[in-house]
């Protein structure tokens, strides 16, 4: 065997070493997943807000949100903005999905796509513990809040004919309202009602009458995205392997049947 054969065999065995040994890591190098913009409402408690102490965003919505980018497989960059923001964020692109108690209308539907529903709501009223409101009828003559954009609001000037309805740009303002004796009655959504009767309403506040308009919250993402169909499979995963229970007994306590699956 010849110096120039021996030469070429070293280094054809090099190439062929270098080549198995890059192979395998460009295999095993995973493909980085998309990251979507994310927006949320920082005062619809207990469904999002700011922990003050870590300055960070929680809630129910927060842990469902973590929940299905994760089996979806998608990552997400998170900021927070008034509610009525959101829907026209999510249609213009500004954001790609948004969750913040959202409730699914047909009117909402026309311009961003949402999940299958993922809570099911409705509209409470919150009144001093010496408050005579019983029901939507006494409010004809006093003074509501409710917040700006949601249906809440939507829900009483179509039913009120006869009563002055401030809306607020969040839920903390409503319900100092309330406290000061600016309004009579707070009208809105029946989960955040009753988290602040129980917590910072204390023995002031009192939730009276029937749940009115019963309301489904979806997850928005933009009109045609791609992500909505691995959203919908990743919140009946949730539900049928016990995540989503255990998420809502951590915010709600234990679920009503009705909710069970």
């Amino acid at each position: 065997m010849n110096k120039e054969n021996t030469v070429n065999r070293t280094w054809i065995s090099r190439l062929s070493l270098a080549a198995a040994v890059a192979v395998p890591a460009a295999v095993a190098t995973p493909a980085a997943a998309e990251t979507l913009e994310a927006v949320t409402d920082p005062s619809f408690v207990p469904f999002e807000m700011m922990d003050q102490e870590t300055g960070e965003m929680v809630g129910f919505d927060m842990d469902i949100l973590s929940e299905v980018a994760k089996r979806a497989g998608f990552d997400y960059n998170l900021r927070t903005m008034d509610f009525n923001g959101i829907i026209p964020a999510v249609q213009t692109g500004n954001a790609n999905v948004a969750i913040a108690g959202i409730t699914i209308t047909e009117e909402r539907e026309k311009i961003v796509d949402f999940t299958d529903p993922y809570y099911d709501s409705g509209l409470r009223l919150l009144v001093p513990q010496d408050s005579d409101v019983d029901e939507m009828a006494d409010l004809e003559g006093k003074k509501v809040g409710t917040k700006i954009g949601s249906t809440s609001y939507d829900y009483l000037t179509a039913n009120l004919e006869d009563a002055d309805i401030t809306p607020y740009p969040g839920s903390a303002d409503m319900y100092m309202a309330l406290m000061s004796g600016s309004v009579d009655a707070v009208f809105y959504d029946a989960p955040n009602v009753g988290y602040f009767a129980k917590t910072k309403g204390g023995d002031k506040v009192k939730t009276v009458g029937p749940l009115y308009e019963g309301q489904q919250y979806g997850i928005a993402f933009n009109d045609g995205s791609e992500w909505v169909d691995d959203a919908n499979e990743a919140l009946a995963s949730m539900k049928e392997d016990g995540t989503y229970a255990e998420i809502y007994k951590k915010w709600f306590g234990e679920m009503p049947s009705s909710e069970s699956n």
